[in-house]
């Protein structure tokens, strides 16, 4: 459905110098989303969400699914009408008009991509890796390494990046590909335990079991957050307002599809207790399939998919830097572009020291549920923006979603971010510090802002 009309919003330049390059067609989009969600979600915490759940793994990714795809039609029909690179907070401005608010949910935005890559980079040092090496290394100083290795090609170009982009997701959808041949022949062969489908971890019935499930759909989510990304890319793809739509869309359901039917195989095969056990889920899955497949090799899979994960987040961080310096939200600073490759140099460096920090402090399940929990707060903020942007007409045709969608969007995702989730004290903790820095962070750009003035 689209709507058009005229718009007297503006936006300014951080600074006379180049744009971005537009090198995004449709199909290279329609990939990037898919790559943006599959990855560290699916191959490092399915087991942590089986912990939460039992054996009803599937039950999680569905509801997670449904959510995503509540947001995502808001996500298209805003991206339709500002194909701006800032994303939730340009919406968020252009809603509210309070910059206060517009700085936090940037901050948040940033920070929970920043908590995904971390949470990527702490997988790869992880299980995956043990499988291939025979000496122990010591992971924060891979996961650490592993940041300044995507930092360096980000910075490159994201030509480059997104290349990298779908030879990895290639990659990583044949490695679930693989889970899914290998639950299909369990199933034809009488293996696998069908029992399992319908047990739940949690005991007793009503408020214990409703809290469960909440907690493992929350955590779960972590597999579903990347469509809103993409959005940050808009500046840097063909015709954005008609590839969007189709991109977001295919993305997330391709995806939702492939999660579901993977945590269906998952549970028939292995137990949750040794699914929650162990940080390669997937590998525990491979082992128990019946099937004579390399488990190295599925490591080194499971290792490019986690990497793809991490590269996307990095440079959908460093893009955001770039989109909140158009708008005066950071400093003009941040919005500088390298001569020559023409990537946004400064926001690269900043959020790769930030991503350290994470990695340095925090594990897999704590920094995924943390990127969950901050997606949600951004969502249910963007699925009321779009609600209020309707009385902001644009010149242009774009995709208008039918107003029940934004609506229940924005209650689940309260729900999800809420303590019903039953999440951990350290996931509200580590957000709090978070929104502390980034509320000092605002406090000295405005200080700064006053001085030039």
């Amino acid at each position: 459905m689209t709507t058009s009309g005229t718009s007297g919003s503006t936006t300014h330049p951080a600074e006379e110098g180049p744009g971005l390059r537009r090198v995004l067609g449709p199909k290279l989009l329609i990939l990037f989303v898919i790559g943006d969600i599959l990855g560290t979600g699916i191959y490092a915490t399915t087991g942590k969400v089986a912990g939460k759940v039992g054996g009803a793994l599937w039950l999680p990714f569905l509801i997670g699914f449904v959510v995503a795809i509540l947001t995502a039609a808001s996500y298209v029909e805003l991206v339709g009408k500002y194909p701006k690179a800032a994303g939730a907070a340009l919406y968020t401005q252009k809603a509210f008009k309070v910059p206060f608010l517009t700085f936090i949910i940037a901050f948040m935005v940033m920070c929970s991509g920043l908590s995904s890559a971390s949470a990527a980079a702490r997988a790869f040092s992880g299980d995956y890796l043990s499988e291939l090496t025979d000496d122990a290394l010591p992971p924060t100083l891979v996961a650490i390494a592993f940041i300044l290795a995507l930092a360096a090609l980000n910075l490159r170009g994201v030509s480059e990046s997104v290349k990298t982009n779908v030879v990895l997701t290639v990659v990583e959808l044949t490695g679930l590909l693989i889970i899914l041949a290998i639950g299909a022949w369990a199933v034809l062969t009488g293996d696998g335990e069908p029992s399992r489908l319908t047990e739940f971890e949690a005991s007793g019935t009503g408020y214990a079991l409703l809290t469960g499930v909440l907690g493992a759909t929350a955590l779960g989510f972590f597999a579903f957050v990347g469509f809103e990304d993409s959005v940050n890319m808009a500046e840097e793809t063909k015709d954005p307002t008609r590839t969007f739509p189709r991109a977001i869309f295919i993305g997330v359901a391709v995806t939702g599809t492939i999660y579901v039917l993977v945590a269906l195989v998952s549970s028939l095969l292995v137990d949750y207790e040794t699914l929650e056990g162990s940080s390669g889920p997937l590998l525990e899955v491979v082992k128990a399939g019946g099937v004579d497949f390399p488990h190295k090799l599925f490591a080194l899979i499971a290792l490019f998919a986690v990497t793809n994960s991490a590269l996307i987040n990095i440079m959908m961080a460093s893009r955001l830097c770039y989109g909140m310096a158009n708008e005066r939200i950071l400093p003009r600073a941040m919005g500088r572009v390298l001569a020559g490759r023409r990537t946004p140099v400064v926001g690269i460096a900043f959020v790769s020291l930030l991503a350290i920090g994470l990695v340095s402090t925090g594990e897999i399940e704590g920094l995924g549920d943390t990127t969950a929990f901050l997606l949600l707060c951004v969502f249910a903020v963007v699925n009321v923006a779009v609600l209020v942007l309707r009385r902001d007409p644009v010149a242009h045709d774009h995709f208008r979603a039918p107003t029940v969608l934004p609506v229940l969007g924005a209650i689940t995702a309260l729900v999800l971010a809420s303590p019903l989730a039953d999440r951990p004290a350290e996931v509200y903790i580590r957000a709090g510090v978070l929104l502390a820095i980034g509320i000092a962070l605002w406090a000295v750009n405005k200080l700064a802002m006053t001085v030039r003035a």
